[in-house]
């Protein structure tokens, strides 16, 4: 650990990069923090893939969004159901916080909260909002290992939480 300040390098709208002492690492701007959503229901959950630009590739995801982008002060449980809709389509009748994680806690300072959405409704056709192009899969349990095979032969990039879905495939 150190003591050093925290000392910002750089500021955009969305990103912070930062430095301790000699350690470099990004994070969220103005303390806005992410929700990831699994979804399933009937022994389907809904994946969405989309373009990322980091990436220069389309990513297999868990739906996911930001909390208090929109809206300071936004709950996790309230951004969780706004972005599972504007993403996939579906309506949660309610939201489960299961915890928070790092995903990259080397490199990144951000964490999310992963939330369970549970008594799923179709209510729309998802996609995101515009310029988002979001593709929502929603996939048999049994068939995910298969499924995200099959994408990542195809050139999608897979995203590191989806290993929550694919452990029983791995060990």
């Amino acid at each position: 650990m150190t003591d050093e300040p925290e000392e910002i390098m750089w500021q955009g709208r969305y990103i912070t990069a930062k430095r301790r002492g000699k350690w470099e690492y990004v994070g969220r701007a103005r303390n806005i923090g992410a929700a990831v959503i699994v979804a399933v229901q009937d022994g389907h959950v809904l994946l969405v893939e989309q373009y990322r630009m980091p990436l220069q590739a389309r990513c297999l995801e868990l739906p996911a969004g930001l909390v208090g982008d929109e809206t300071e002060g936004e709950d996790v449980a309230t951004s969780a159901g706004r972005e599972l809709i504007e993403e996939t389509g579906w309506r949660a009748d309610r939201i489960e916080i299961v915890g928070k994680f790092a995903s990259s806690p080397g490199m990144v300072s951000e964490t999310f909260t992963l939330v369970r959405a549970h008594g799923l409704t179709k209510v729309g056709q998802g996609g995101g909002i515009d310029g988002e192009d979001i593709i929502v899969h929603r996939i048999a349990m049994s068939d995910v290992a298969a499924f995200v095979d099959s994408k990542r032969r195809g050139g999608v990039i897979i995203d590191v939480k989806l290993l929550l879905l694919l452990a029983p495939a791995i060990f």
